[in-house]
C-alpha cells in the first residue's frame, strides 16, 4: 500500500516539475523548475553537458516557407530564447539602398523605398560580407544589385469597350518579377545566372497609369533583424507548450460525443467498440487549450475525468 502511494506521489512530483496544467478558472505548476533547490532529492541544475544530452529537434512540418519543429528536453525560457534569436539574430540579405533615378508614380519617394526595403530576397547571406559603414555604392564580396525600371503605357490593341486597367494598359502593375539581377564584378561566374531573385514574384510594388514611370537601382546589403525588421528571415516566429490530453478513465455513450465537441477538430473521435461509442484522444497536438471543455454548463463534465497539460 505504501509503494502504491509513492508511486502516485512520484508521478505527481513529475507532473508538477514538467507539465503545466489547465484547470476550469486557473493554470497552474507554471514556475520553471530548472534551478537547483526546487524539489528535494532532485537535481535541477543546468550544466551544458546535461543539456546537450537531453535536448533534441524533431521536425514535425517543413515546407519552402514554413517550418514546424519539436523542442525537447528544454524550458520554455529557452524555447524563448531560439525564437528571439530567428528574429533578430540570424543574417539576411534586403534592400538597403535606393537610387531613385526617375518616379513619376503616385507613390513618394520614400514610401516607395520602404516597399522595396521590405522585399524578401532569395540570396545565401553566407556569400557576402557584412558592407562597411558609410560605403554607399559596396562591391561584388557584400552588394547584390537589382535594377526596376517600367513604364506604363496604353494597349492599342484593347477592346473598345474595356474598362479593366490590365486591359487597357501595359504594365499598369509592377510586380517583383520586373526587378532584375544586374551582376557585379564576377558574380555571375560564381553563383551563375539569375542566382539572386525576390523569394515571391507575385508581389505588387505599386500601380501606375500610361506616362508614369518607376526607374530605380536597388543595392541589397547583408544585416540582421536586431537592427532593421526587413532582415529578419521569419515573418513571425512563435512557440507555445505542446498539449497533452489524456482520459482518466472510459468514456462512452452521449458523454462521449458531448467530451469530443469540445475539443479541437482531430484532437479526439469517436470509435465504436462492441457496438459501444468510446472516446479516444487522437492528436493533442490539434488542441488550442481553449478549456471549451470547462465552459459551458451544459458541458460541464466530471472534474476527474480527464487530464488537460501543456508539457
Amino acid at each position: 500500500m505504501a509503494s502504491n502511494s509513492n508511486n502516485i506521489m512520484d508521478k505527481r512530483m513529475e507532473e508538477i516539475r514538467t507539465k503545466i496544467e489547465l484547470k476550469e478558472h486557473s493554470i497552474v505548476n507554471v514556475n520553471s523548475t530548472d534551478f537547483p533547490g526546487g524539489y528535494t532529492g532532485i537535481d535541477d541544475s543546468w550544466n551544458l553537458d546535461k543539456f546537450a544530452k537531453k535536448f533534441r529537434i524533431d521536425v514535425v512540418d517543413i515546407k519552402d516557407d514554413r517550418i514546424e519543429f519539436d523542442m525537447v528536453g528544454v524550458d520554455a525560457s529557452v524555447a524563448n530564447a531560439f525564437r528571439r534569436i530567428l528574429l533578430a539574430e540570424l543574417p539576411t540579405m534586403a534592400i538597403e539602398k535606393v537610387f531613385i533615378l526617375n518616379n513619376t508614380s503616385l507613390i513618394q519617394d520614400e514610401v516607395l523605398a520602404h516597399r522595396l526595403g521590405l522585399i524578401p530576397i532569395k540570396a545565401d547571406p553566407r556569400l557576402f560580407e557584412y558592407q562597411q559603414e558609410g560605403d554607399d555604392e559596396g562591391s561584388p564580396e557584400d552588394t547584390v544589385e537589382f535594377n526596376l525600371k517600367i513604364k506604363c503605357t496604353r494597349n492599342p490593341n484593347a477592346p473598345k469597350d474595356a474598362t479593366d486597367p490590365e486591359e487597357l494598359y501595359r504594365n499598369c502593375k509592377v510586380w517583383t518579377k520586373d526587378m532584375k539581377w544586374i551582376p557585379r564584378g564576377n558574380q555571375e561566374d560564381l553563383y551563375g545566372q539569375n542566382a539572386f531573385k525576390p523569394v515571391n514574384d507575385d508581389i505588387l510594388i505599386a500601380k501606375l497609369r500610361p506616362g508614369q514611370e518607376i526607374d530605380v537601382k536597388l543595392n541589397c546589403v547583408k544585416g540582421i533583424g536586431k537592427d532593421h525588421a526587413k532582415f529578419s528571415p521569419v515573418a513571425t516566429a512563435s512557440y507555445r507548450m505542446l498539449p497533452d490530453v489524456s482520459l482518466n478513465s472510459e468514456v462512452t455513450g452521449t458523454l462521449a460525443e458531448r467530451l469530443v465537441a469540445c475539443f479541437s477538430k482531430n484532437v479526439m473521435e469517436i470509435r465504436e467498440i462492441d457496438g459501444v461509442k468510446h472516446a479516444v484522444v487522437v492528436n493533442p497536438r490539434h488542441e488550442t487549450c481553449s478549456r471549451e471543455v470547462f465552459r459551458h454548463e451544459v458541458r460541464r463534465l466530471p472534474s476527474n475525468l480527464l487530464n488537460l497539460f501543456s508539457t
